[in-house]
């Protein structure tokens, strides 16, 4: 039996705007071999809960304050991952950062945006506008937005794509942030997640 399309989940802490690219992305047919299955929370209040359920896709709250320890925190997302046979895991604003039990279990099945030309700017402590701050406080004339895989080093895993975006005169960390996410994220994350997507269900069935 020929595999269709690769399940993915989308893992969101705030307002969801990586994941609506997603969700445009599936629409508009750039994401044409996966199917977004699940969108998991760590934030009960998080607006992306309500993004998903508008476009009709299953919602789940794992809230991090609800677990003694982080392994269980992780144990129970990854319940809810195996429940639905997930294939592909995209970190979307993801304000957790998730350990190595977690990301050993999924080789090569995590992605994640950073908003930054990935080795610059990346790496532990650098998350929203902290990275955009430290672009303009280093005078660096580009920048950009970086999907990789996710293992147990922040920011540490292979390069999946990039792209980049030119800096301007007169931008301060949100302009800056603003335009990295419409110039860059919101591209290459559908983008990235077609590609791997497209490489799981040709190995399925290759089987």
């Amino acid at each position: 039996m020929s595999t269709d399309k690769a399940k993915i989940a989308v893992l969101v802490s705030g307002g969801g705007t990586n994941l609506q690219a997603l969700i445009d992305g599936q629409k508009s047919g750039i994401i044409a071999s996966g199917d977004i299955s699940l969108v998991i929370s760590n934030n009960p209040d998080a607006y992306a809960l309500e993004r998903a359920k508008a476009a009709g896709i299953a919602t789940a709250v794992v809230n991090k304050k609800d677990f003694a320890t982080s392994f269980d925190f992780e144990e129970a997302i990854k319940k809810l991952l195996n429940e639905r046979a997930i294939d592909i895991i995209v970190l979307a604003g993801f304000m957790c950062i998730l350990g190595e039990n977690f990301t050993k279990a999924y080789p090569r099945r995590i992605i994640n945006v950073h908003p930054s030309l990935i080795p610059s700017f990346c790496g532990k402590g650098f998350y929203g506008l902290r990275v955009h701050e430290a672009a303009l406080a280093y005078g660096v004339k580009v920048t950009g937005a970086t999907v990789h895989f996710v293992n147990e080093i922040p920011d540490g895993g292979e390069i999946i794509m990039q792209r980049a975006v030119e800096i301007e005169d007169g931008d301060t960390p949100e302009i800056l942030q603003r335009r990295v996410m419409e110039q860059a994220e919101w591209k290459i994350l559908p983008l990235s997640v077609e590609k791997i997507c497209g490489e799981i269900v040709r190995s399925k069935n290759a089987k």
